[in-house]
């Protein structure tokens, strides 16, 4: 049996960002809707998918399933015609591809929606600390599914004789429970409440995916969902454009000020990150938004070109730390860490989200830069600092390997980042992107051990 082949990222770093970039498509509102068009009977055609790992995994586990996968490249982005099977091969579900990816999860709606009971992967994905399901499995319960974690099994036993309306309040305002939610109401024959639901980005639009199947919701971009349900699987050939993605914004605007370079990161979902631009801007970032508007192709989400310059940057004389939307994004908190090494005095950073991630930031220390962890949550970076070259194996979560990446094209000198899978989950082609705005970057594949 042939072994993936493993990559690294070599980098001759020192060299200012300068040019023009492109959003890519959001990760994580394509993995949703993916899931979501198996609840379709009938073919879904998405276009501008990333071409990313965590979608190929998402791919894997539905062609497993029997769904036919077609993909057609492009440029940039792909697109991808999905046709779900008559009936769900659930005794041949790909285990190794679902535990992959915490998204994987985002299934369940749509097995349910042909079978009574369904025998699920535990799902996995970065490595953040404790990640519990239990937000999912009170969820469930409150639509009169019955879910339960078999350890030992390393599966999610799940059954669910009749799905019913529920008014709902989500003991965690994730953006993932919450997307499992609105297609559990799908299902139910009624009126469903969503409350303490998560506004993000990727909810917003696979609203707007299932309101195209002909779901109708209220308050969309709000924490109250009203979710009138089909009481079935809908059937309706439709074609959907996945949004762009705001973190991938971020990673190019932190890139641009860690090096110190000039960039305008074209077609950034403006609404999703005006309060990351709030703190850059706090700390001295000589930040431009463009102030032509548009629609972005998924006809939902407002975009802005956003230019970063050289700064002179300062410490934030306030904590950063995430909130739910409209607050600053949890995935994009990591990248003030590589950033704030460029700034002069203490950043504290608070990531109490996650148990572990925030761990990760030491790793920083690899490169030069100085931190002090407080405790599994907290951490005080320390700049300004010159960075300097390493070698790192990538940790398993994929912001804090973005990081990494940063501060080696900031550092001086040839630096590499070993096993990059965390990052191919989720950018597309980043090493010819930033070879476009001047980085001296290479991918390279090696056979597995």
């Amino acid at each position: 049996m042939s072994q993936e082949p493993v990559f690294h990222f070599t980098v001759e770093g020192g060299v200012r960002l300068e040019g023009e970039v492109d959003v890519q498509s959001a990760k994580n509102a394509a993995v949703a809707i993916i899931a979501a068009a198996l609840l379709n009977r009938s073919s879904t055609t998405l276009s501008a998918v990333p071409r990313i790992e965590e979608v190929r995994r998402l791919a894997e586990v539905a062609q497993s399933l029997g769904a036919e996968v077609a993909w057609e490249d492009n440029h940039f982005g792909a697109t991808m015609r999905i046709v779900p099977p008559a009936r769900f091969s659930l005794e041949k579900i790909n285990h190794e591809a679902a535990r992959k990816t915490r998204s994987a999860m985002l299934f369940l709606p749509a097995l349910l929606s042909r079978s009574p009971s369904v025998s699920f992967p535990l799902p996995g994905g970065c490595r953040l600390g404790d990640r519990s399901l239990l937000p999912h499995l009170h969820m469930l319960d409150a639509f009169g599914v019955k879910a339960e974690i078999r350890e030992n099994e390393g599966v999610l036993a799940v059954e669910a004789k009749a799905i019913h309306p529920a008014d709902v309040v989500l003991i965690e305002s994730g953006d993932t429970v919450t997307e499992h939610a609105l297609m559990i109401a799908a299902l139910a024959d009624g009126v469903s409440i969503i409350r303490y639901a998560s506004a993000n980005y990727m909810v917003t639009e696979l609203a707007h995916f299932l309101t195209t199947l002909g779901v109708r919701i209220e308050g969309v971009g709000t924490t109250t969902l009203r979710v009138e349900g089909l009481g079935k699987a809908p059937e309706k050939e439709i074609r959907h454009a996945v949004g762009e993605d705001p973190t991938d914004a971020m990673f190019f605007l932190a890139a641009g000020l860690t090096t110190g370079g000039a960039l305008t990161i074209r077609g950034a979902p403006l609404r999703y990150l005006e309060e990351e631009i709030a703190f850059l801007r706090l700390m001295g970032a000589d930040i431009e938004v463009g102030k032509e508007v548009r629609l972005s192709r998924n006809g939902v989400t407002e975009l802005a070109d956003i230019t970063v310059r050289p700064s002179e940057l300062v410490a934030s004389p306030l904590k950063i730390h995430p909130r739910p939307y409209p607050g600053l994004n949890i995935d994009n908190l990591p990248f003030f860490a590589v950033v704030a090494t460029q700034a002069q005095g203490e950043t504290l950073l608070h990531d109490w989200v996650y148990e572990k991630r925030a761990i990760y930031y030491t790793e920083l220390e690899r490169l030069g830069a100085a931190t002090l962890l407080l405790d599994p949550h907290r951490i005080i970076i320390k700049g300004k600092t010159p960075l300097k070259p390493a070698e790192i194996v990538s940790p398993p979560a994929l912001r804090p390997a973005s990081i990494l990446l940063i501060g080696m094209l900031a550092a001086p000198g040839r630096s590499q980042l070993r096993h990059i899978y965390t990052i191919k989950r989720g950018y597309e082609a980043l090493a010819e992107r930033l070879r476009a705005l001047g980085a001296r970057i290479t991918l390279e594949t090696h056979s597995a051990a």
